[in-house]
């Protein structure tokens, strides 16, 4: 049983992913505190971060969907994490404006898929399908948030 424990906690943000209404949304709110933590680092530790729970979070999401035989299961949040990670962390360096638009702008893509969006959650194994379209979301995300909020504009 131990070796089941640590993918669920990751997989379900410790436990974010368990909310019964909304799980995405909750696991998203449970990563504020780490943007905020990450964004005291030196960017590249920063972006290091985020690319190790990424990783990371292919790897929980696969364990979790082997375990529970579900191929994108509901409870699985570490995808909205490294989304919304990936989001703000792009207009980090903004202003905090930019990065709630950021994080509302990744829940926006990331509930409505918008095309390439929706194509890559089908991806194999589905450890990476999970994570992939959460990703792109994020990128999508942090790049309109930042030419919104850009100083140039």
């Amino acid at each position: 049983m131990p070796g089941k424990v640590l993918p669920r906690l990751i997989a379900t943000w410790f436990g974010c992913g368990l909310s019964p209404i909304a799980p995405g949304t909750v696991g998203s709110l449970g990563t504020i505190p780490l943007h905020f933590a990450l964004t005291l680092l030196p960017w590249p530790a920063h972006l290091g971060a985020i690319v190790a729970i990424s990783g990371l979070g292919v790897w929980a999401a696969q364990r979790y969907a082997e375990a529970t035989g579900e191929e994108d299961p509901q409870k699985v949040v570490i995808d909205e994490v490294a989304g919304t990670l990936i989001a703000m962390g792009m207009v980090s360096s903004l202003s905090l404006a930019s990065q709630a638009a950021a994080f509302v702008l990744f829940r926006v893509f990331d509930i409505t898929k918008p095309s390439l969006i929706d194509k890559v959650q089908s991806l194999k194994p589905a450890g990476v399908g999970i994570m992939a379209d959460d990703v792109l979301a994020g990128l999508a995300a942090g790049a309109l948030a930042r030419v919104l909020f850009s100083s140039y504009l």
